[in-house]
């Protein structure tokens, strides 16, 4: 059924959003630069859409390249990349949750994270290790 996509969606988006959007700024930051694929963003010049510190715009865009989800490109300016469909899907999923129930999604990204969730992150990291 499409309810139990649903649920599993929410899940992954869940994860997605603990993994690569800290704040509400790096939502806005991952919206604008998603809005405009083929557009190259200086991180000035998102430092000034966005009305946000160079430092937290800088902080965001690496964890985003980290995350495969921004490339960083020889002109030095950035642009919306997902590193895999799946990435673009959970960006697209996350902007569409964002637009129909933002309350929603700004609890989402400011609620502590799950201790539970983390325990079981520390223990499947370190079994990959062999």
């Amino acid at each position: 059924s499409s309810e139990g996509r649903v649920l599993a969606s929410d899940q992954e988006l869940r994860g997605f959003v603990r993994e690569h959007v800290r704040s509400v700024w790096a939502l806005e930051l991952l919206l604008l630069l998603k809005r405009d694929p083929e557009r190259c963003w200086a991180a000035g010049d998102l430092v000034r859409e966005l009305r946000a510190s160079q430092t937290l715009v800088a902080d965001n865009l690496a964890r985003f390249q980290r995350g495969g989800i921004v490339v960083l490109d020889d002109a030095g300016c950035y642009r919306y990349a997902p590193a895999s469909p799946v990435l673009d899907a959970l960006c697209g999923e996350l902007e569409a949750a964002y637009r129909e129930r933002p309350v929603a999604i700004i609890n989402l990204i400011a609620a502590p994270p799950d201790p539970v969730q983390g325990l079981a992150d520390a223990f499947k990291f370190r079994g990959d290790g062999k």
